[in-house]
């Protein structure tokens, strides 16, 4: 692991107290952290920071952050968890100075990453939508904005976005960078248009602005550096890493339903309720009646039951699932 050694004493920039950290999104100290674990870096604060938590803990990655520290092993296994800010681990993670990480996808495409990562797997958390957008009834489509003022947190995305209508016009549109409050520019009159993140769409109601075009959709995502991977036990930890929250989020969208089906509609009711491989049937004392468990999906189970219902069956019950491989 030499190269992953020069990799960690590389990032060594500065101590791993937060209160000594300038400028904030310089790396944690890892110089003192074994090569033989990998380290995931997950934000640091923000809208995703208790839910990244709760992924990593329903996955089994059991850690104690000390107060003020950026960087906390994990327990059980030899992974080391790096708190970041959002805005980076695209970033380290494309440089190879961790392992695997979890951001935006808007994140990754803003630091112009996305052919040094490997996403592994969308985690359905975040979902929001980076859009243009303007004062309400002002304009309405994106080639009224080129050659304006476009204030943003995204500028490599909002640049990308202007280039063709700049190109076909012969403009150039302004992009002004600011690391938040964007929803404000235009009402103080910094810009005739911003592009920023709407999830629900309250914030921006709330500033008097309307959408008039979408740059990109966005989602939560795990990714990981893919010539990191090419090491043969770095592989194999990632790949338990992606099996462990990849089994706890398919357990928190679906569960398991149990039932007693006589037998006549054993058929009917399988079709009901055919499982993730097939479901289990078992022979009960009455020889007319079998009892069937099969997963669904949570989003459908009161359906489900109601159609078990419908044809006979009894004893219908919901079991929740902590953790599932498949």
């Amino acid at each position: 692991y030499a190269s992953a050694q020069c990799t960690r004493k590389h990032m060594s920039r500065t101590s791993l107290h937060e209160d000594s950290v300038s400028p904030d999104t310089l790396m944690p100290r890892t110089d003192d952290i074994p090569n033989d674990r990998i380290l995931i870096a997950v934000p640091k604060k923000g809208r995703l920071y208790e839910r990244v938590l709760s992924l990593l803990a329903g996955a089994g990655l059991d850690f104690t952050r000390l107060n003020r520290l950026d960087i906390a092993p994990c327990q059980r296994m030899p992974v080391t968890v790096v708190f970041l800010p959002a805005a980076d681990i695209a970033s380290y993670v494309g440089e190879g100075n961790v392992d695997m990480g979890i951001t935006g996808q808007d994140i990754v495409a803003e630091s112009e990453r996305e052919t040094h990562v490997d996403t592994l797997m969308n985690l359905g958390m975040g979902k929001c939508r980076l859009c243009l957008q303007v004062p309400k009834g002002k304009y309405k489509l994106p080639e009224e904005l080129a050659g304006k003022r476009i204030v943003t947190s995204f500028p490599s995305l909002a640049r990308r976005f202007f280039a063709e209508h700049d190109a076909r016009l012969g403009v150039t549109t302004t992009i002004k960078y600011v690391s938040g409050s964007v929803e404000a520019a235009c009402n103080l009159g910094l810009a005739d248009g911003i592009i920023d993140l709407v999830e629900t769409g309250t914030t921006m109601e709330a500033a008097g602005l309307q959408a008039i075009a979408d740059v990109m959709v966005s989602q939560t995502v795990l990714i990981a550096n893919p010539k990191r991977l090419q090491s043969v036990p770095h592989r194999r930890l990632v790949d338990i890493v992606h099996q462990r929250i990849q089994g706890f989020l398919t357990a928190q969208q679906n569960c398991m339903v149990t039932y007693n089906v006589t037998r006549d509609m054993l058929k009917e009711a399988t079709a009901i309720t055919p499982g993730h491989d097939s479901p289990t049937i078992t022979p009960l004392e009455d020889p007319n009646m079998v009892s069937v468990t099969a997963m669904v999906k949570k989003s459908d189970v009161g359906e489900i039951m109601d159609r078990l219902k419908a044809i006979g069956a009894r004893g219908i019950l919901q079991i929740d699932i902590a953790n599932c491989r498949f």
